[in-house]
């Protein structure tokens, strides 16, 4: 799979794929990309260019045909902007995906060659990706210069369908702002959620992992994106034709296991909103080292009408039948043993339980 990139600016460089950006003036090069694990032919050469320049290197991973293809339309708008913004300080490298786990790829080359940023440009989805880059066989990726002192930190400019990662921090669709942010390069460490199934492969992410009718609405929604944040309605619709409640078995903090009787969807939440803004679990905090888990129990499809207005603003914790807790880790199982129950996380569908969900306290940077 290749990388195609774009770089802007002046002096300095980046090296990805095997190929320095030597950015004394404006041009574009694409470079392929080998598969993980080892991406790049050559590990000397962002050493030798790195040590030479002081400018920041900022790798900006775009999905152009994200938000129906709005993000690649609104990121060519962006540029003009972001260079008279950034290149002044910074060597850009615009990378734009060519499909499915592309972003994963790419940001795991600009960790190895030392970028001190990798930018999300889009939605929920290439976040998610971008996330799962920044770790290799369980482990975070990391510089192959053993000598660097500071680590790659993730940055976002929200341009996607839900972007509901950003509004935990208050964030607007403003690229703008998101571009000022990245000017200022304040860092802030924040927590990574880590899912292991039974095949004992590790999954991350960073905003909310869910299970069962919630899962399965954004499994459905996946295939209404052209209806922009619409199609959280029309998963949800969907997700609710021949839906029951199952009991589900839970483990909490490597305690003891409890039983959940007709669970509706449990949401673990390291930040605060997703499905459109919909702010289901309110007291999660990506900086705080714990998950907020929310669960709902016997639910009826008209409970959701009645309540959805709680469900979005945040105040549906004193709802009946909901309950919340705060947990570093949790194993869920379905009881049943159907197979059939719906995990999802930042919005991507991952298959179906069992699950068990870890906190990684202050596992990444991230500019805000």
């Amino acid at each position: 799979m290749g990388i195609n990139l774009i770089a802007f600016g002046g002096g300095g460089g980046i090296a990805v794929g095997g190929v320095r950006f030597s950015m004394a003036t404006s041009w574009a090069v694409r470079a392929e990309l080998p598969k993980a694990p080892d991406l790049c032919a050559d590990r000397s050469i962002l050493r030798n260019g790195s040590s030479s320049s002081r400018r920041r290197d900022l790798v900006f991973v775009v999905n152009p045909s994200g938000a129906n293809g709005r993000t690649g339309t609104e990121w060519k708008k962006l540029l003009p902007y972001l260079r008279s913004r950034l290149s002044a300080d910074c060597n850009i490298c615009e990378s734009l995906t060519s499909g499915p786990s592309h972003a994963i790829d790419i940001t795991r080359e600009a960790i190895r060659e030392g970028a001190d940023a990798v930018i999300v440009v889009g939605g929920d989805g290439t976040l998610h990706e971008v996330v799962n880059g920044f770790f290799w066989a369980g482990k975070p990726v990391t510089n192959y210069d053993r000598d660097a002192t500071r680590s790659t930190a993730l940055g976002l400019i929200p341009l996607g369908t839900g972007s509901d990662f950003a509004r935990s921090f208050g964030w607007k669709n403003d690229p703008c702002e998101a571009i000022d942010r990245i000017a200022k390069g304040q860092r802030s460490w924040i927590d990574v959620g880590v899912i292991s199934g039974e095949d004992g492969e590790a999954h991350y992410f960073v905003n909310v992992a869910d299970i069962h009718l919630s899962a399965k609405a954004g499994y459905h929604a996946s295939s209404f994106k052209r209806f922009g944040n619409l199609c959280y309605v029309i998963g949800s619709l969907k997700a609710f034709v021949g839906h029951r409640n199952q009991d589900l078995k839970i483990k909490v903090n490597e305690g003891e296991w409890e039983v959940y009787s007709q669970v509706t969807a449990l949401c673990v939440g390291n930040a605060k909103y997703f499905g459109g803004g919909m702010k289901i679990t309110p007291n999660a905090d990506p900086c705080s080292g714990s998950f907020e888990v929310v669960i709902l129990q016997d639910f009826k499809w008209y409970d959701f009408i009645l309540k959805l207005h709680k469900l979005y603003n945040g105040t549906h914790l004193t709802v009946k039948n909901v309950s919340s807790r705060s947990v570093h880790s949790i194993e869920v199982e379905d009881i049943s043993g159907s197979g059939n129950i719906y995990v999802q996380s930042d919005g991507e569908h991952l298959g179906f339980l069992p699950r068990k969900f870890s906190i990684l306290p202050s596992a990444v940077e991230m500019i805000c």
